[in-house]
């Protein structure tokens, strides 16, 4: 069951990739129906210059970069006296495993072929689909995904 989840969630990433959306509104879109469905789908608009490392700059992957913001949506704080070194650590944690899998972070690092083209985004689609299985994998370690999920 678990993996089945950690597979749909690879797969509606790569659907909604396929489908004409960057990386990063890729995981957004995916997880928004998963970890909150009442948030509002237009906010996917915030995720778009996450796509190609930061609008095309090639820095921090926006498949990575998404999930870390859907970790804040579960963990984040809403005050500042809250404390955030659990969301950190979590983020932390995220984002090394991340670079374990895949060896970078970068985006320019990790897919080197010009942006747009098909070899770029055949790359992008599965290291897109294989973050939405990743960030699943670890929603279900740490006990973070909703009651019945």
């Amino acid at each position: 069951m678990d993996n089945d989840l950690a597979t749909q969630m690879r797969n509606k990433a790569g659907e909604n990739f396929r489908n004409g959306y960057n990386c990063a509104e890729s995981i957004f879109i995916a997880f928004r129906e998963l970890l909150a469905p009442d948030i509002d789908p237009t906010l996917a608009r915030m995720f778009t210059g996450f796509g190609g490392g930061l609008g095309h700059a090639g820095c921090m992957c926006g498949a990575l970069t998404a999930s870390a913001a859907m970790l804040g949506l579960l963990k984040g704080r809403i005050s500042a006296s809250e404390d955030r070194d659990g969301c950190y650590k979590l983020t932390q944690e995220l984002h090394d495993r991340f670079e374990q899998k895949f060896s970078a972070t970068c985006c320019r690092v990790l897919n080197p072929h010009p942006f747009d083209t098909k070899e770029h985004l055949k790359n992008c689609l599965k290291i897109t689909g294989n973050t939405a299985k990743l960030l699943t994998e670890y929603l279900m370690e740490k006990g973070l995904l909703p009651q019945g999920k």
